[in-house]
């Protein structure tokens, strides 16, 4: 537990809101010696050699959902702020060895995917739901499987398991003129009998791990004005495994004197990368919506610009036509899918393929087809977003979306799939609805799809 907590809170409590984002580098035409035409010139990172380099191009966000998904499967022991480290090249480096990969330190889409997936499963097996305790307005993470059983009163909140052998408490309490040193001093004595292998003070928090008893303790106090708050997990040491992966993403998530206004989603990219499906040979093409809201520009890079004619909220789907284009392969989106496991064909960010812009298919599958929007398992890499969706006879199944990534959600809520797919039925319908025709009569979803670039204020 030392090597876990001796990285983990060498930082102040972690949010999600107020990232920043890795600018994109926009490549000028040269014009030296050259006669004057018109050039489209396309945003795309130049190919990035070192580890290190590969994640400081990537936004805040994303570093935070790197090293969230790393430390729920149990390779990454640091603190999940979003930094670049080496700590976090070797945890990925871990990761790709455990699977037979090699270690290269950079993530390629489907790795991606299968660690986020993971991931996914990990919180989904523990019950991990981000609440706000009513009594003080705290946030934090909570393993509501762990711990289904809850007290409370006006001194805070107690989750305990049926039988006692994890339990996570949230304290508060008033002290005169408190600081972080004195408080550290005093829980290293409360209760009496609590052996401490670890102890961290900062100004503005004091983190403490050891043994309490028989079981295995780690505290995070924080304070403002005369009130400190505490959270304190206890754990049978037989419960080891399952519970130092929780243990950061709680570090992580604990918030205990939040803002009266919680800030929205982080922002988006100032250049976004999706993937568009062309299902008429006229210039219609489908994508994905929050991919291309609020764009001065949308390119198809061959092909021109395009514009968003139609979205569909419900569903983040999003109509772009391109005008006067020739030589599309549009897709044939008449079929009925009748499998559950499906090739996601898409074009993955310039940065997962060394600035290239190479179209691919990666496998994922839905637990059943048919209804609504079904969670997609594994969510494909950053750019697939607006990917075709076909089952292994070629016949179209739907859209992929990626939804944003969340590390810490509202309370009391589930956070969202990482990906969705559309059915076929949602497309055509929205499509039907804007009077698109589709007239695709070709199964080749990789000479259908596009890449399409938002670029932002």
């Amino acid at each position: 537990m030392r090597s876990v907590l001796s990285a983990t809170l060498m930082a102040a409590s972690i949010t999600v809101t107020g990232m920043g984002m890795a600018e994109a580098q926009m490549t000028p035409p040269s014009t030296a010696g050259a006669k004057p035409k018109t050039v489209t010139t396309v945003p795309i990172r130049p190919a990035l050699q070192k580890p290190e380099d590969t994640a400081g191009a990537m936004t805040q966000a994303e570093r935070l959902a790197l090293q969230s998904d790393l430390a729920w499967v149990g390779e990454y022991n640091g603190a999940i702020a979003g930094d670049v480290s080496e700590r976090m090249v070797n945890a990925i480096k871990e990761f790709q060895k455990k699977r037979g990969g090699k270690p290269t330190g950079v993530l390629n889409p489907q790795e991606r995917g299968v660690l986020a997936d993971t991931a996914r499963r990990k919180q989904e097996g523990v019950g991990w739901r981000i609440v706000t305790e009513p009594a003080t307005g705290a946030r934090l993470g909570i393993p509501t499987k762990l711990v289904p059983q809850l007290t409370s009163d006006a001194a805070g909140a107690k989750w305990t398991s049926p039988t006692g052998t994890v339990q996570v408490l949230l304290t508060r309490r008033k002290e005169a003129s408190p600081t972080t040193a004195k408080l550290a001093e005093q829980e290293k004595k409360e209760p009496a009998g609590r052996t401490i292998d670890y102890t961290v003070v900062k100004p503005d928090f004091f983190v403490l791990s050891g043994m309490q008893g028989l079981k295995k303790f780690y505290l995070r106090g924080t304070l403002k004005g005369d009130e400190v708050r505490i959270l304190t997990i206890l754990y049978d040491q037989a419960m080891q495994t399952t519970i130092e992966p929780v243990v950061i993403a709680m570090s992580s998530a604990f918030n205990a004197f939040p803002s009266a206004v919680q800030a929205g989603p982080p922002p988006r990219k100032t250049v976004e990368y999706a993937t568009g499906v062309v299902v008429s040979d006229d210039g219609a093409i489908v994508t994905d919506r929050v991919a291309t809201d609020d764009c001065i520009a949308l390119t198809i890079p061959g092909y021109g610009n395009a514009d968003r004619i139609a979205d569909d909220k419900d569903h983040d789907l999003a109509l772009l036509r391109i005008y006067g284009a020739r030589g599309l392969k549009p897709l044939n989106i008449a079929g009925q899918a009748t499998q559950t496991a499906f090739d996601i064909t898409g074009i993955a960010d310039p940065q997962s393929q060394g600035g290239g812009a190479a179209a691919s298919s990666v496998k994922a599958s839905v637990a059943q087809t048919g209804g609504g929007d079904q969670a997609l398992s594994p969510a494909p890499a950053l750019g697939f977003s607006g990917a075709a969706a076909l089952d292994g006879g070629g016949r179209f199944a739907g859209i992929a979306v990626l939804k944003p990534v969340i590390v810490a959600g509202p309370a009391n809520a589930a956070p969202p799939a990482q990906a969705a797919l559309v059915p076929a039925d949602t497309v055509r319908s929205f499509l039907k609805a804007h009077g698109v025709t589709a007239s695709g009569d070709s199964a080749d979803a990789l000479a259908a799809v596009v890449r399409v670039i938002c670029v932002r204020k």
